[in-house]
């Protein structure tokens, strides 16, 4: 059950590249990640913390210009990898960290193929600054939520045993 959090988080990977590592860092800076977590000690530094907190704001302003590129592009597939890696072997127990990178590099490719095409319909229906608004919220709240499980906190309703 432990490496659902690698998947979800490289599931907003999928939406929001610098998200997952702004909420990673933030979560190793406080010392909220899982006991025995696979995350490097650089995460938990202060000034990679707030690098990720404004790299992740820039994308969320970006995002909603037109001249931003899609998703789904080279670049941008393997920022999304590289982040779904990061943040998935970060949330993983220690000894199964290379695992949790996998499949949240695995979900984060595949989530950016569902988000792209749900966004590009969502955009020709109610435009880019809104849909992109919506989606900064899903993958904003998600990763806070993500994150909060992951250290022991309030496990959503439907999972709670």
């Amino acid at each position: 059950m432990a490496l659902i959090h690698s998947i979800l988080m490289g599931a907003v990977a999928g939406m929001r590249a610098m998200t997952p590592l702004a909420a990673v860092t933030n979560a190793a800076r406080s010392g909220n990640l899982p006991a025995d977590n696979g995350a490097p000690r650089l995460l938990a530094n202060k000034l990679a913390s707030a690098g990720m907190l404004a790299l992740a704001g820039g994308e969320l302003v970006g995002d909603k210009m037109n001249t931003a590129p899609d998703r789904i592009v080279p670049a941008g597939m393997v920022a999304r990898v590289a982040t779904g890696m990061i943040a998935g072997a970060a949330l993983a127990p220690h000894r199964q960290r290379k695992l949790g990178a996998l499949l949240g590099a695995g979900a984060a490719v595949g989530m950016a193929y569902v988000t792209f095409n749900l966004r590009m319909r969502a955009i020709a229906r109610y435009g880019q600054s809104s849909t992109g608004a919506v989606e900064d919220a899903i993958a904003v709240g998600s990763a806070a939520l993500i994150t909060q499980w992951a250290a022991g906190g309030a496990k959503p309703r439907g999972l709670r045993g």
